[in-house]
């Protein structure tokens, strides 16, 4: 097994967030990004709505901490809320140096805003339908052009290298073991800070919004290695995606609805306004739980969602993407409604950090959707989530070059130990557990939830573990495997953070315990691993 050359900051993950750290540091730091698959195939490229910033005089900073409050349903952090969408303009603006092309207003001077779910002005700054792709585009452009900064494709984090680990020194992380995907051998990474931006675990549910690559590595890798995770039980489901045999995982913006598109039964009947005064524009939560009750009552697979009372050449102007990507599964959205239905989104938990990004673990920073700042509470408001990756990215850059010098490392780091399994002739093993846990994270911990579901879950989550357990022990790895082993681990954390509130606020609702508990001030679900307490029960802040 190989040792790669030592790196000053390690990025592992290739979105918004990982690629705002490498650009943000100084070029006097050798810098590795790394990317599980291509470098252009994370979360990011797929975001359509933009992001979310106080850019129009008739808006204010109050009123967006105030909107994101109010989404966030009592748990967000004020300070933090406020720290970020402080910073929001300045890193709008950094993203158009980058090259970022923002679709601009009528008059051609300004930039066109749109309005998006819980926002109560027009804040949402984007690219057409494509603001993730453009802003992945120009970012990786610029990441490719740097001289400093190493990038590495089709390699998957297996472990972070800890101190503890290799029994030196102070706790602190050393690095991470790597598999390179394309040779099947794992690399040992040497680096003196560690960026997780991994993004979030959406594919531990059968529907889901997101590509194949969010499978809560770096939370898992978090976790195993010491570090808190919070509030995981906040899995936002959004409510828009589109229903279609072949349509894998297509989400139809927010936004539609933010330019009036509405949400009907399939007898052609609205009923946002039936579940809240705010209608379609509602949080995210409001309308997916909405969906799935009309589904549930009705006996439904899909409701509809109808844009097609705008005028036809505004649709293709706005919404071009969803519109060509629309009329290749036979539906034309300026004509007709289109069939939709809920799908696992966005991870609004993750490791816990400051303000800095950084973790419990030293040298150890998260950013972006695999960690908890205080921001989204319990719902995250539309178009927030590129505004912390942008903010939070770029704070972790100067907090890694304020240190007036990164520590030294070992010589050497111990090589990934092979010695003792055997390549598998059981994948098949893998491809069933994978499905198994998809299909039973969707059924007894979805959009609504039991504590008699989440108690089979429970048991599903320790038959997986042990049999996963075993596999890992004696087998060589491959990326189907880690990926299932973290997704299992996120499981196992979002079901007993879920099974930790006896209440039913933002995004966690349950049937057992259906009102807010009104008794007590909101609280976070705090997950603390073993080396904090001596087990790993959840406890409340």
């Amino acid at each position: 097994m190989q040792q790669h050359p030592q790196t000053d900051v390690l990025i592992i993950g290739s979105g918004a967030a990982g690629l705002t750290v490498a650009l943000q540091l100084p070029q006097s730091l050798r810098i590795t990004v790394i990317s599980k698959r291509a470098l252009a195939d994370g979360s990011t490229a797929w975001a359509q709505g933009g992001v979310s910033a106080v850019l129009d005089e008739a808006d204010s900073l109050d009123s967006h901490v105030a909107d994101t409050l109010d989404a966030g349903a009592g748990l967000c952090d004020e300070k933090a809320v406020r720290h970020i969408v402080e910073r929001g303009p300045d890193l709008i603006r950094w993203l158009i140096e980058q090259g970022v092309a923002f679709t601009r207003a009528e008059d051609g001077q300004n930039y066109h805003l749109t309005r998006e779910g819980g926002h109560s002005h027009r804040r949402v700054i984007h690219a057409s339908d494509a603001t993730g792709k453009a802003i992945q585009e120009a970012l990786e452009a610029r990441v490719r052009e740097a001289g400093n900064i190493e990038v590495l494709e089709d390699h998957l984090a297996v472990d972070l290298i800890t101190a503890s680990k290799l029994g030196i020194g102070d706790e602190r992380v050393l690095g991470a073991y790597l598999l390179d995907q394309r040779s099947g051998n794992v690399i040992t990474q040497p680096a003196r800070r560690v960026v997780i931006a991994t993004g979030g675990a959406s594919k531990a549910y059968l529907y889901t919004s997101n590509p194949d690559g969010a499978t809560g590595d770096g939370i898992a890798m978090a976790w195993r290695a010491g570090c808190r995770v919070a509030n995981l039980e906040f899995m936002q489901f959004h409510p828009t995606c589109l229903y279609h045999p072949k349509a894998k995982s297509f989400l139809l913006s927010e936004a539609m609805r933010g330019e009036g598109a509405l949400l009907k039964l399939p007898d052609g009947t609205r009923f946002m306004p039936e579940f809240d005064p705010r209608a379609e524009l509602a949080p995210r939560d409001i309308v997916a739980r909405a969906i799935d009750h009309e589904m549930k009552r009705l006996g439904e697979d899909h409701v509809l969602l109808d844009i097609s009372q705008q005028p036809a050449d505004f649709i293709r102007e706005h919404f071009p993407t969803i519109h060509r990507r629309c009329l290749d599964f036979g539906f034309d959205i300026t004509r007709e409604p289109i069939p939709v239905v809920p799908a696992a989104h966005y991870t609004c938990g993750g490791v816990i950090t400051d303000l800095e990004g950084r973790s419990d673990l030293p040298g150890l920073y998260c950013v972006g959707e695999a960690a908890h700042t205080g921001l989204h509470g319990a719902n995250r408001m539309a178009s927030n989530s590129l505004l912390e990756c942008l903010v939070l990215g770029a704070a972790a850059a100067q907090s890694i070059t304020a240190e007036e010098q990164l520590p030294d490392l070992p010589a050497t780091l111990p090589p990934w130990d092979e010695s003792r399994v055997t390549d598998s002739d059981e994948e098949v093993v893998v491809s069933h557990n994978w499905d198994e846990l998809r299909r039973f994270m969707w059924d007894y911990v979805g959009i609504v939830r039991t504590d008699k579901r989440l108690a089979r879950a429970q048991h599903r989550v320790d038959l997986l573990k042990s049999e996963i357990a075993e596999y890992y022990t004696n087998f060589r790895i491959n990326g189907d495997l880690i990926e299932l082993r973290n997704l299992t681990t996120v499981a196992e954390l979002i079901v007993r953070s879920a099974q930790a509130r006896k209440e039913s606020r933002g995004l966690h609702y349950t049937l057992d315990y259906p009102e807010p508990d009104t008794k007590n001030p909101p609280r976070n679900t705090i997950l603390v691993p073993e080396r904090y307490a001596g087990s790993a029960q959840p406890v409340r802040w």
